[in-house]
């Protein structure tokens, strides 16, 4: 990624035209798409809310955190619009192996003139600011604390970054966005869910200019997604089998709440679940090997009849008779 994009916003989209929902608002977008801007899925349904904060990001330059439960379209909310403005976009997850030396770079051995020599080689985060692109941070309350300090240090819109390997001064490209997903919201995990994430320094909380919670959608959305990705369900008896689906996915998510389950079924499960049972023919054992494998056995028997209760038949006799 040595090169510069030289690209900057040329033309306006209507909002309302782009992403179907009522908006007299405009915003910037790239003419020309190239090799960092991810393709469209034109069967992607927007949140009118999330989409309006997302893209406040890309045109007023605000600092972003998309926050919610895994499998509701965080990161592919970023992604698609980007694909609708032919903005670049860099996703970075922020698990336990990224290290600050991965973000801002190291010295590299390369071959000059027939001689090795040592040369220093930018990470992602001063490549990504130097460029117009929208730099997008996944699991951001994973990140190690020596990684999040130096990401600290990019979320003023009009910050420098100095990186010292190079005593150079770096200058935020006029197009450069930051955005970020989290499962919390920076208070740490107190749900049990999310392993591994842990609180963010609130100065660095604070410096983000928006945070938007994503979190699952009503039945007829979730239902319009799922329908959008299999279209051999798109007809009466396909849609009743679905709207019972995400209605077994519903119980899950209440019984995380109130303490009976561990586990929970995602928008992006159901998805599975709706593929797998056009791979296997059978509902049941999709389902089965889709998420109740995942689920620990003494929660099995509490799934099971959430099962039972939306689809009116025991889940083993669904097993037999599918």
């Amino acid at each position: 990624m040595s090169n510069e994009l030289n690209i900057v916003p040329s033309i306006k989209l209507s909002v309302k035209q782009t992403f179907g929902f009522d908006s007299n608002l405009e915003v910037d977008a790239f003419e020309k798409k190239n090799e960092f801007v991810p393709e469209i899925d034109k069967n992607y349904k927007f949140d009118k809310d999330t989409t309006t904060a997302i893209l406040s990001g890309f045109s007023f330059n605000k600092r972003v955190l998309v926050q919610g439960y895994h499998g509701t379209g965080k990161s592919t909310h970023i992604e698609q619009i980007a694909a609708r403005l032919n903005w670049p976009c860099i996703r970075v997850n922020l698990d336990s192996h990224i290290s600050r030396i991965d973000l801002i770079g190291k010295d590299a051995i390369r071959l000059k003139d027939g001689k090795q020599i040592t040369e220093f080689q930018e990470g992602i985060l001063p490549w990504s600011i130097q460029n117009p692109v929208a730099l997008v941070f996944d699991e951001y309350d994973a990140g190690r604390p020596d990684v999040m300090f130096v990401i600290q240090r990019i979320l003023e819109s009009e910050g420098s970054f100095t990186l010292l390997d190079k005593n150079k001064v770096i200058k935020q490209n006029r197009y450069f966005r930051l955005f970020a997903t989290s499962n919390t919201v920076g208070l740490g995990d107190t749900s049990g869910l999310y392993h591994g994430t842990q609180q963010i320094n609130q100065g660095q909380m604070d410096r983000w200019n928006i945070v938007t919670t994503l979190n699952y959608l009503s039945l007829e959305k979730e239902m319009e997604i799922i329908l959008a990705k299999n279209k051999s369900y798109n007809n009466p008896e396909g849609k009743e089998k679905i709207s019972n689906m995400i209605k077994v996915a519903t119980l899950t998510r209440k019984g995380f709440i109130a303490g009976d389950i561990s586990t929970i079924m995602s928008p992006r499960t159901v998805l599975h679940w709706a593929e797998n049972a056009e791979i296997f023919k059978n509902l049941g054992y999709a389902f089965r090997v889709t998420f109740l494998n995942k689920c620990d056995d003494s929660e099995k028997s509490i799934i099971s009849e959430y099962y039972q209760r939306c689809f009116g038949e025991d889940l083993q006799e669904s097993l037999i008779n599918s």
